[in-house]
């Protein structure tokens, strides 16, 4: 405003001194001047009518700043979060708890179906892991922090990994049936396919099956889950069936009877369910007996192995003919 008024001055004092034929220009200048002179003036004064005491305390005292304005807003986001931040943190509290619980709840349900301990401890760790993960993204939702993202990304790569390991998955859920509803255990002779063998320690993708050979068969547990199997241990008693052919001509009753006699010295055939002995077929050189033995899972390959030679022995003691392959050949006479 000071600046205005000088110029104004100076215009004045220079209208004086200079000739008349700047009169028109000096004027021009004069009367802009005052005009931009007034424009100021009655802007101030209209600023300072139209404002409140509050807006005049304002500048006065610096309250109305930048500063100001961000201490408030942060002021209000602490009081509108602490609320969340405390509910976060019961929920927090409260659900590490209760997944606590649960974990000795399956583990009370594990033991009292007699699981394995491998599935066990993999199974409540799973649980754990999982439980935990919701339980996250649950806090994270309280607070605001929007998890729709986050779960979108775990599913697409949950649904990656699981087209990638399609086969290891299917293994897994095998093995976890198997170790669920136990088809079969440690110790069991079970026969699936072409494989057949003791089992000798199940795995969350495999199982190990050792044969007679000493050899290891591993076994995918999606074949054993899914396919017929058979387990030959799984009862305490099992039958034992045996062949005994005598020739033609033998007497049937006479070779029954010894039969029986061998039956009845072996300590390890069991009398109940009594044994049975029946003629079960006539073949081109033999009669054959089908023996049906009872023995214990134990027991079982010991009177395998020496219930035939005992046979063998009885029949050649009493004279009862042992059959061989044979034929007879008619020959007409030469007409």
């Amino acid at each position: 405003m000071l600046d205005e008024t000088e110029k104004l001055l100076a215009a004045a004092a220079q209208q004086a001194t200079t000739p008349a034929a700047t009169d028109t220009v000096a004027q021009g200048s004069i009367a802009e001047g005052v005009q931009k002179f007034d424009s100021i003036n009655h802007t101030i004064i209209d600023t300072v009518r139209n404002m409140g005491i509050g807006d005049i305390k304002a500048v006065v005292t610096g309250e109305n700043t930048i500063f100001k304005d961000a201490l408030s807003g942060l002021l209000d986001l602490t009081v509108a979060f602490i609320p969340k931040l405390l509910g976060c943190i019961l929920v927090l509290w409260i659900g590490f708890k209760l997944i606590k619980l649960l974990k000795k709840a399956l583990t009370k349900l594990l033991d009292k179906r007699n699981a394995e301990s491998t599935l066990k401890g993999f199974l409540t760790s799973l649980v754990d892991v999982l439980m935990k993960v919701m339980l996250i993204i649950m806090a994270m939702d309280i607070i605001g922090i929007k998890a729709t993202s986050f779960i979108a990304v775990l599913g697409a790569a949950g649904l990656a990994i699981g087209m990638a390991l399609q086969g290891t998955l299917q293994n897994f859920a095998g093995g976890v049936i198997i170790l669920l509803l136990r088809p079969f255990k440690v110790g069991d002779y079970i026969e699936v396919g072409s494989f057949k063998g003791y089992v000798k320690e199940i795995r969350i993708f495999h199982t190990l099956i050792r044969p007679f050979n000493g050899r290891i068969i591993i076994v995918p547990n999606s074949e054993l889950a899914t396919k017929s199997l058979i387990n030959h241990t799984r009862d305490n008693v099992i039958r034992l069936d045996v062949v005994a052919s005598v020739a033609y001509g033998t007497d049937l009753d006479k070779a029954r009877q010894v039969i029986m006699d061998v039956i009845n010295a072996d300590e390890l055939i069991l009398k109940d369910p009594i044994p049975k002995i029946a003629v079960s077929e006539l073949n081109n050189s033999s009669v054959d007996y089908s023996l049906w033995l009872w023995v214990t899972v134990d027991d079982y390959w010991t009177v395998w192995m020496r219930i035939r030679e005992n046979i063998y022995k009885a029949f050649y003691a009493n004279g009862i003919s042992i059959p061989f392959p044979q034929m007879d050949v008619h020959l007409d006479g030469v007409k």
